[in-house]
């Protein structure tokens, strides 16, 4: 937190503690729904910083600044205010309030809820006008392109937020919402992913166990235990913030959390949460800290501000394992036709979910490019039926939905190719305008024995008959992609032109779990790339063409002085080359990355 915040730093060398100037901020930033990492930032009672005329904004431009400036790297998707935004409710300080929120009207979505501060906390949601309803109610928030409704008395909001590839619900509920209210809420709610949030849900011990209040109760009664798509609620109102799970009527979490820090220094100065969602990591991570004190020159700070600016105890800082896809399953894409992801320029094409399709010796696996590479299967040496089959298993994000499942190995050496015929035009291709070369691939969990330098794809030929003499061995072929012992990916390249033999290595590959693997050529130079990211070790040696020598293609092996003993150990899906460099965006799982 520091380090990224050290050229703000030096900014406000000059600033004092109380009624600060406010540093200037960078354009807003852009907002990456299709991201898997995103933020909501959560900021709770603000009430200390609008009490009457000891009120001081400061803080609060300062938080708004900063997530304004940091939205793009935190991906900031939404901020939700928790409650108690002033200390009295009054015109003066509702106003005050409102026009401290301009700074980010228009430029990051947020939902703002009343407190029992901000308005008669005597009634429920039906007790009409209101100074907070005049200038927080739906005539604002309607404004803003995630609002999706309000309930008819105007205190209750929705708000649906796209990130992530889904769609989030984030409902912003009165301190004491009504029956009505509790009808609308269920009116509007839909199968999304919910977060609920309001300002007394919970309170917490000392220990930061977290237990329902009697509001809280009535809403888990009403609302939260019965409607499954609720994972999180959010609430201030009370300190010491804590935290507890719950377990709704399906037996599925709930996770419930205070989060409020008026008893703090300064009121809190604007202090906020960022909940980072990883939908990769099946993981949520909490921060707390106050971006008001992380904007001070270090030098500067006083004892308070110093020991306020990030707080790291378990009920401010944590993470939580959540399987977003276990407790909201999306449909998963339906198979796409070879026609969507085949154009003049696809070199070769193959897929295996083709009807009939037969893995026997001297079986055919089609090219469904037109360009006539078909395969024909032939199983090593020590192999068996079982060696090559056919599989459902595929990428989430492949066109087709079907796989090859290789049991090839060492000791005895066994397995199975699938090779182009003799004439077939791939065999003596160059590619010296570039091109691309893609593969799913998935190794078994466990990784059971010994499958080191395993291919999974090549051209056969010797690298000394291609007049090639830079690399390991003569005997090796001109073109392949394998996996060592360590499970790295390896691709190795003789190019055309010049005698030179660039070496790519990715990381480790995980087992158990689809890989998209590409290799993408200019026709200057190569890269790899692991499920859209590009790996570290890319060689900057010149790659032009492929030093073919009129041999077949080989799936499923790679063969040292022309013979093949071990063979692939795993799964491969579709394989398509392309006689062009592609982007990210056109490899074959568009944005299915998982």
């Amino acid at each position: 937190m520091e380090r990224r915040n050290l050229f703000r730093a030096a900014a406000a060398a000059t600033l004092v503690t109380t009624a600060a100037p406010e540093v200037a901020h960078a354009a807003p930033a852009t907002f990456d729904q299709d991201d898997p990492r995103f933020a909501i930032a959560v900021l709770p009672d603000t009430q200390y910083l609008f009490d009457a005329d000891s009120s001081d904004p400061a803080p609060l431009r300062e938080t708004f600044g900063y997530l304004l400036e940091q939205r793009a790297e935190d991906n900031i998707a939404f901020l939700t205010h928790l409650g108690d935004v002033t200390e009295h409710g009054t015109e003066q300080e509702i106003v005050l309030a409102g026009q401290t929120f301009t700074k980010i009207d228009g430029k990051l979505p947020y939902s703002v809820l009343a407190g029992n501060h901000d308005v008669d906390g005597s009634k429920d949601d039906q007790r009409g006008a209101s100074a907070y309803l005049s200038t927080f109610g739906p005539q604002r928030q309607r404004k803003s392109r995630t609002f999706l409704g309000a309930s008819p008395d105007g205190y209750n909001t929705a708000h649906l937020i796209e990130a992530a590839g889904r769609k989030w619900l984030i409902l912003a509920l009165d301190w004491r919402i009504s029956d009505k209210g509790l009808a609308w809420v269920k009116s509007i709610m839909g199968d999304y992913p919910t977060i609920v949030t309001t300002h007394d849900l919970a309170y917490a011990d000392d220990t930061g166990q977290a237990a329902l209040s009697d509001h809280g109760q009535r809403l888990w009664d009403n609302l939260i235990k019965d409607h499954d798509q609720i994972f999180l609620t959010l609430n201030g109102h009370y300190w010491p913030p804590g935290r507890t799970t719950l377990r709704n009527a399906r037996g599925n979490d709930v996770h419930v959390h205070i989060t409020n820090y008026q008893d703090r220094y300064y009121g809190g100065a604007g202090m906020i949460r960022l909940y980072r969602f990883d939908l990769v990591r099946n993981r949520i991570d909490v921060e707390t800290f106050a971006p008001w004190f992380l904007a001070r020159d270090p030098a500067r700070r006083t004892p308070l501000e110093s020991e306020t600016i990030e707080l790291t105890s378990d009920v401010d800082r944590f993470s939580l394992d959540f399987d977003f896809d276990a407790r909201f399953p999306t449909p998963k894409p339906a198979p796409r036709p070879a026609a969507r992801v085949v154009d003049r320029h696809t070199a070769a094409y193959w897929r295996f979910d083709q009807a009939g399709q037969s893995v026997a010796d001297g079986a055919t696996v089609r090219d469904l490019s037109g360009k006539g590479n078909h395969l024909t299967v032939r199983r090593l040496a020590n192999s068996t039926p079982e060696t090559l089959t056919l599989s459902e298993e595929h990428h989430v994000g492949a066109p087709a939905h079907a796989s090859l499942r290789f049991d090839g190995g060492k000791n005895p050496d066994r397995g199975a190719v699938l090779q182009t015929a003799g004439n077939a035009p791939l065999n003596s291709a160059k590619f010296l305008d570039g091109y691309t070369i893609e593969a799913f691939v998935k190794l078994p969990e466990p990784f059971a024995g010994d499958h080191s330098w395993m291919g999974i794809l090549s051209w056969e030929g010797r690298a000394g008959d291609a007049g090639k003499h830079s690399g390991w061995s003569d005997l090796e072929p001109t073109c392949s992609l394998n996996i060592s012992g360590e499970r790295f990916l390896q691709y190795v390249l003789y190019s055309e032109v010049g005698d030179h033999n660039p070496t790519h290595w990715s990381h480790a590959l995980p087992t158990g779990v689809w890989q998209h693997l590409a290799v993408v050529n200019d026709g200057k130079r190569s890269l790899v790339y692991v499920n859209g990211s590009k790996i570290a070790r890319n060689p900057t040696q010149p790659a032009r063409g492929i030093a073919t020598v009129g041999r077949p293609f080989t799936l499923g092996a790679t063969s040292f002085d022309l013979k093949y003993g071990q063979g692939f150990y795993g799964w491969i899906g579709d394989v398509r080359i392309t006689a062009r460099a592609l982007r990210p965006a056109q490899f074959l799982p568009g944005g299915h990355y998982r």
